[in-house]
């Protein structure tokens, strides 16, 4: 595919190394040469310099045969007028834009071919936002992802010494809980990957990835982890647009404060929330932290642009009480240096977005991919199409779908429909052998490399007699 990415920041970079390792046909473009000359000494790309918006620019990358343009700059007007030029003159088929204002997403009438021209739209300063939320709901996970709307959960937590199934074999899962549906995905070791079968023993300190429906995924955490006390106080430090985001959508429900050093942006802050308790000073003020009660706060997030100062003022906070610390961090390097330190879960949040802009891009039905693993591995749903002749999936039961070694079939939804189509419900199945894909199926399939996705989505695709 011939893709043409508009922006060289932490997240355009961040898709263009993840796309070129799949063999896409990659030019990069951005106004800063030095930007654009470390990617391209670093991966496998064409870049041109200059203003993503103008027509020559696009020309000069290569718009009249492009497949898809993704316009990831920091400013929406370039990537609305990006959007709209690469339509009007280029007729480029796919056009993706991130948009940081929620006005133009109040306003989808704007994105529309008539007007911006935009075929999606991502914000991944709301998708980071959402992602914390889920983090905040189950404080004792690493990671928390949902698929098919959220009926299906997949959670990731660190076994713990005494943990009821740590010790035992994975099978003995069905003896813990007889009445849940429950899949061990993955589990990771020391870092490495491990394929769970039944007598895959967890020990303390595994990384175990589960997938359970949403409604059973607390039940199924109490198996590998100790149940933590319920989050109240969360102190906020940096009230940017994430902060921002972050308290007004949970300032309701707990006790919320946040720390910002601009007086400019504090005052704007300010009249903003309505409940959480703004304070100007810095977050790695010792005196500040003790002065809010640090030692009595649940979750410490650490949200400030600066990567530096988040790793300290978490670093900070949990050494002076708070129960769990959360950082943003932009540098991939930073993320697993961190983490499991005294910073409980570092976010990348170029990492965090991606899956929203992978899942537009991935050939096939694939309606969802989250990234895993800081990146390494990635969980899909895929919708299984066609029938036992045109599909490799399709009529065939799990055992003989040759899916790749790394890859696995964790669970499938499927959804029982009226003769109207209408979807009366849907049901979580957790895949045996035997267990037979129907089409229309929403099929979860856990990678413990990126590298295998491209082989799965080829299995998925069905055949030219297919309509």
């Amino acid at each position: 595919m011939k893709i043409i990415i508009l922006g060289a920041g932490q997240v355009g970079a961040s898709v263009a190394e993840n796309l070129v390792s799949e063999a896409n046909d990659i030019t990069l473009i951005d106004t800063s040469a030095d930007h654009l000359e470390v990617l391209r000494d670093r991966l496998e790309l064409r870049t041109v310099c200059g203003n993503a918006a103008s027509p020559s620019v696009l020309r000069d990358a290569g718009a009249d045969d492009a497949d898809l343009l993704i316009a990831v700059t920091q400013s929406d007007q370039t990537n609305l007028c990006a959007c709209r030029v690469a339509k009007t003159l280029f007729n480029l088929p796919t056009r993706i834009a991130r948009l940081r204002s929620t006005d133009f997403v109040d306003y989808p009438e704007l994105l529309d071919d008539s007007n911006f021209a935009v075929d999606f739209s991502i914000c991944p300063e709301q998708i980071v936002t959402d992602y914390v939320k889920r983090l905040i709901a189950f404080p004792e996970a690493l990671q928390v992802m949902e698929f098919a709307d959220g009926v299906l959960s997949l959670i990731c937590v660190r076994a713990f010494e005494g943990g009821p199934l740590v010790g035992h074999p994975l099978k003995a899962l069905r003896y813990h809980m007889p009445n849940v549906e429950v899949r061990i995905a993955a589990i990771y070791r020391e870092g490495e990957p491990l394929i769970p079968e039944g007598d895959t023993m967890v020990l303390a300190g595994d990384e175990v990835f589960c997938l359970a429906a949403t409604v059973h995924i607390r039940q199924v955490m109490r198996e590998l982890r100790r149940s933590d006390r319920p989050t109240r106080r969360i102190l906020i430090a940096g009230g940017g647009n994430i902060g921002l985001r972050l308290a007004r959508s949970i300032e309701e429900d707990y006790n919320v404060k946040v720390i910002e050093v601009d007086k400019h942006r504090a005052d704007l802050l300010a009249t903003q929330l309505r409940r959480a308790l703004v304070l100007r000073g810095d977050t790695t003020d010792e005196k500040l932290l003790e002065n809010e009660g640090i030692d009595e706060t649940d979750l410490f997030v650490a949200l400030t642009n600066d990567d530096e100062d988040n790793i300290m003022s978490a670093s900070l906070a949990k050494r002076m009480g708070a129960r769990r610390t959360l950082a943003l961090i932009n540098r991939k390097s930073y993320v697993d240096l961190v983490q499991g330190g005294p910073i409980d879960i570092a976010i990348s949040p170029a990492q965090t977005s991606i899956g929203s802009l992978l899942a537009h891009v991935r050939q096939g039905d694939v309606v969802a991919v989250h990234s895993l693993r800081r990146g390494a591995a990635e969980a899909l749903e895929i919708i299984a199409h066609g029938n036992h002749k045109e599909s490799k999936v399709v009529g065939r039961a799990v055992e003989a779908i040759a899916l790749p070694k790394g890859a696995t079939i964790g669970a499938i939804v499927r959804e029982e429909r009226r003769p109207d189509g209408k979807v009366l419900r849907r049901m979580v199945v957790m895949p045996h052998h035997d267990t037979v894909v129907e089409s229309g199926d929403h099929v979860i399939v856990f990678c413990t490399h990126k590298k295998l996705v491209r082989q799965v989505e080829k299995l998925f695709q069905v055949g030219f007699t297919f309509l």
